[in-house]
Order: C-alpha cells, then sequence, then structure tokens
C-alpha cells in the first residue's frame, strides 16, 4: 500500500508529458514517412520526459529523509536508478537534435549542439539553446558528483555540485518554454508551472530559510542580551 501511494503521483509526473505529446502529434502516416517529422517527435518526447523525471529527482533528493522515513530505503535505490535513466534522455535530447540538424540542413556538428555556448547570442532562438547547452553541463556535473561521492576529495563535498541540478532545471523551463512548443500546451503547461513553483519553493526551503533563520537568530540574541 505504501508503495503504491509513491507510485501513483510519480506515475501522474511521468504521465503528462507522453499524454501532451500524444495529444499534438502529427498523423502516424506524416511520422512514418518523414524522417525530420519522427526526429522531431522523439525529439521532443525525450525532452517532456527528462523535464518530468529532473524533477522527480530533484523533489526525491531534497526530501529523501522523510521519503525513506515514510516508504523504506528502497526509495533511495529507486532514485538512483531514476537518475540514470533520467540523464540517458537529457542527452538523448540533444543527439536527436544533432541527428536533426544533420537530416534537415546536412551538417553533423556536436560541438554547436553541446558546447557552442554565447555570451551574445544572434538571436534569441540561440539564446533559449544556450539555456539547454549550460543545463546539460550542469546536470552532467551533478551526475558526476554523485558518481564519485564516495571518493575522500569529494566526500564532503559532492552535495555543493549536486544541487547544481535546481538551477539546470530551472534553465531547463526557460529552454523549454523559449524552443519547445509542448510547454505551453494542456496537460503540460499545467505541470510545468506547478513544478517550477515548487522547485523554487524547495530551494527557499532548504537553502535559503535555513540561513535566514539562523541569521535572524544571530541578531536577535545581543538584542536580548540588552
Amino acid at each position: 500500500m505504501k508503495k503504491l501511494l509513491f507510485y501513483i503521483p510519480w506515475l501522474l509526473v511521468v504521465a503528462v508529458g507522453p499524454v501532451t505529446l500524444l495529444r499534438n502529434a502529427p498523423p502516424v502516416s506524416f511520422l512514418s514517412s518523414n524522417q525530420i517529422v519522427l526526429i522531431t517527435f522523439l525529439q521532443r518526447g525525450a525532452g517532456l520526459l527528462a523535464f518530468s523525471l529532473l524533477f522527480s529527482q530533484i523533489m526525491l533528493g531534497a526530501y529523501m529523509h522523510k521519503l525513506i522515513d515514510k516508504f523504506g530505503a528502497w526509495v533511495f535505490k529507486f532514485h538512483t536508478t531514476e537518475g540514470a535513466f533520467t540523464y540517458s534522455l537529457i542527452f538523448l535530447h540533444p543527439l536527436l537534435f544533432l541527428f536533426l540538424n544533420f537530416k534537415s540542413l546536412g551538417k553533423f556538428d556536436p560541438f554547436y549542439v553541446f558546447t557552442d555556448v554565447c555570451v551574445l547570442c544572434r538571436n534569441t532562438t540561440e539564446l533559449f539553446y544556450n539555456f539547454g547547452r549550460i543545463s546539460f553541463w550542469l546536470v552532467t556535473v551533478a551526475l558526476l558528483a554523485a558518481l564519485l561521492r564516495t571518493q575522500p576529495w569529494l566526500r564532503n563535498h559532492w552535495r555543493k555540485f549536486h544541487i547544481f541540478n535546481y538551477f539546470a532545471f530551472l534553465l531547463i523551463a526557460v529552454h523549454a518554454r523559449g524552443v519547445g512548443t509542448d510547454a505551453r500546451f494542456v496537460p503540460f503547461v499545467w505541470f510545468y508551472w506547478t513544478s517550477i513553483t515548487i522547485v523554487v519553493f524547495t530551494i527557499f526551503y532548504k537553502f535559503l530559510y535555513p540561513r535566514v533563520s539562523k541569521l535572524f537568530l544571530s541578531n536577535q540574541k545581543p538584542e536580548e542580551a540588552k
């Protein structure tokens, strides 16, 4: 019963992307006859699912101790397994964009897709692509920190890098809104704004609120001493 209470919300989060994609999918005949449309369709699916799973990863990581107390230690194993699958989708999304450019423009340029970060971008589309590139590398660093967390030189500091997932999620949200179409469609648009609100609240609750409270208490003590 406890696992059911865990899996039902998780399945709803995971399902919102595919449901939106299928509601706005081109005809099957068009998908099967046009490789560019098919690649675009798969890229959209990978992006939507990656967004949902990254949100799930952030929630699991942020409230891991509470979730383990509630559901059991298996939640941590689920978190690590889901993390590997999430990163696979995050990597697949730009990889499909690479193939899309090759099929539509005839150029195979992985440096443009993965590393061509611009400071003064040519246009707004490139700016939103830029957010996607930066978020990809932030997630990569966060993943490497988690994988290497048992190393002596990283054991005490890996969480400082792992929280890059929060910034990556917000950048991905901007990227999705700027160059994606599905972030504007029901039901994903509902989940889109809800997830952003929850992540922003979690950032405040986990990182800002404890520091603000500590600062407030430290300022209050001298006043009480007077």
